[in-house]
């Protein structure tokens, strides 16, 4: 069977589409799980530092480091992992510090998103994209 240009075109677009539904979805539900955890509150900024490399040679095991002085809690999200939930650490009133380090699995280039619920009851982000040379979650 041959193919005009034009069908060969429609067929790419279409394949190209398909294969950004994923990543959307991944990025709505990444959006859906911070309003859970904010419970719709505004998110600010500063107050919490994420830490990850620009490039992570591997993306199975990409070393992060999250640091909010005062904070309560603290989710950590992969914005383009097809479950963008990572982690939620939770401090009690006796915890030294407000530091956490875990290493994470990224499907591929993408945002890493830490949202902090501080003392007050204020929120704030940081936001990192890493780079990943070879894929973590199944790429």
């Amino acid at each position: 069977m041959s193919y005009t240009r034009r069908q060969t075109l429609a067929i790419g677009l279409g394949a190209a589409t398909a294969a950004l539904l994923p990543y959307r979805a991944a990025l709505a539900a990444a959006e859906d799980d911070i309003a859970a955890f904010t419970g719709g509150a505004e998110v600010g900024t500063g107050g919490i530092t994420l830490t990850a490399p620009e490039i992570a040679e591997n993306g199975n095991t990409v070393p992060i480091e999250v640091s909010a002085p005062g904070a309560v809690s603290i989710l950590i999200l992969a914005a383009g992992n097809p479950n963008p939930g990572v982690a939620t650490f939770n401090f009690g009133p006796l915890s030294a510090s407000q530091t956490a380090s875990t290493r994470i699995r990224l499907a591929g280039t993408q945002d890493v998103v830490a949202v902090a619920k501080m003392a007050d009851g204020s929120f704030v982000s940081d936001r990192k994209e890493v780079k990943v040379t070879i894929g973590g979650c199944g790429g």
